[in-house]
């Protein structure tokens, strides 16, 4: 059972707390008292949430692309990733936990990880700093890249967070030369780099470690310029709302899919990835298994190419 609902989740939060109610009931009772009743609203509840979730505008996938209790970078890497070893540092300043990464075996091929972690409770957000990273973060995925293209190792990247760390500390020490680096670095790659966007992807914080062959995304997921309360702020001066600023942006998964910004949506559990993280990650493990063996066969050149034409490509489609 969740413990944080969104407001249109409300329906569903009632119906889990009438079937918590009625299970307990079912324990004092004595063995299958209630349940033919139990399984009932079991179904009712799958009902609703498959109903809920198959109609949810932009802001309300905004706010399911937020829910703290979808899967973060460490999940996935305890779900997916064997014998990981974390790798610290930028070996020029300092290390940035709002980036993560290092070595590891993905279904048994050594690979290398970086990603977002945005922290669940106060200590961690404070530690990971809600996901924003520093200049030394992106810094952290250069040397993470670099390593891997010397050991001829595929990178898998897990994208979420807001933006980068806007604040002075990050001006001082070159956030947008840090940025540009790793992206410059993401693009250059000469060995398969696979990202996905697993919650919130947004602004150049994204863009750093986000430029890969192949560019998935959740299905309840956004990817955007500037979150929603910042386009707001900028284009109307805050006379309208974020709410508005969503859904003029094209945001979702599904948008991004038709403009090409992004090659593949991974379907989330009814109820969001929130509701059964488990099942969320294996359908990443599986989708992101399947796209590096379609890339395991291009050389070096063949990738950068193909990764060029890519990015090239985008805003020049258009909408089909």
């Amino acid at each position: 059972m969740a413990t944080h609902y969104l407001e249109f989740e409300r329906p569903i939060a009632d119906l889990e707390a009438k079937i918590e109610e009625l299970s307990k009931l079912s324990e004092s009772a004595g063995p299958a008292a209630f349940d033919a009743e139990i399984e009932a609203l079991r179904a009712r509840l799958h009902e609703m949430r498959r109903d809920a979730y198959g109609k949810l505008d932009a802001w309300q996938k905004t706010q399911v692309a937020r829910h703290p209790e979808r899967p973060h970078f460490v999940d996935y890497v305890a779900g997916l990733i064997d014998e990981f070893v974390e790798l610290r540092g930028d070996r020029k300043f300092a290390d940035d936990q709002a980036i993560m990464g290092g070595l590891g075996r993905f279904r048994g091929q050594g690979v290398v990880v970086i990603g977002h972690e945005k922290g669940r409770d106060t200590v961690t957000r404070v530690k990971h700093n809600w996901g924003s990273a520093r200049p030394e973060g992106f810094r952290k995925a250069v040397r993470l890249m670099d390593m891997a293209e010397r050991f001829n190792l595929p990178v898998i990247s897990f994208v979420d967070t807001q933006a980068a760390y806007p604040g002075i500390v990050s001006e001082e020490r070159g956030v947008a030369e840090a940025i540009a680096r790793s992206t410059e670095r993401s693009l250059m790659l000469g060995v398969p780099m696979i990202a996905v966007v697993t919650g919130e992807g947004g602004s150049g914080g994204a863009l750093g470690i986000a430029c890969g062959s192949r560019v998935l995304i959740l299905e309840h997921a956004i990817y955007s310029v500037i979150p929603p309360e910042g386009a707001n702020s900028i284009l109307w001066r805050g006379a309208r709302t974020a709410e508005d600023a969503a859904k003029a942006m094209k945001i979702t998964a599904q948008d991004l899919l038709a403009m090409k910004i992004v090659d593949r949506v991974i379907p989330e559990p009814p109820g969001g990835a929130h509701s059964d993280p488990d099942a969320t990650i294996q359908a990443v493990g599986d989708a992101v298994e399947d796209e590096l063996k379609a890339l395991a066969g291009f050389n070096p050149d063949e990738l950068r190419k193909r990764r060029a034409d890519r990015f090239y490509a985008i805003g020049r489609t258009g909408l089909r």
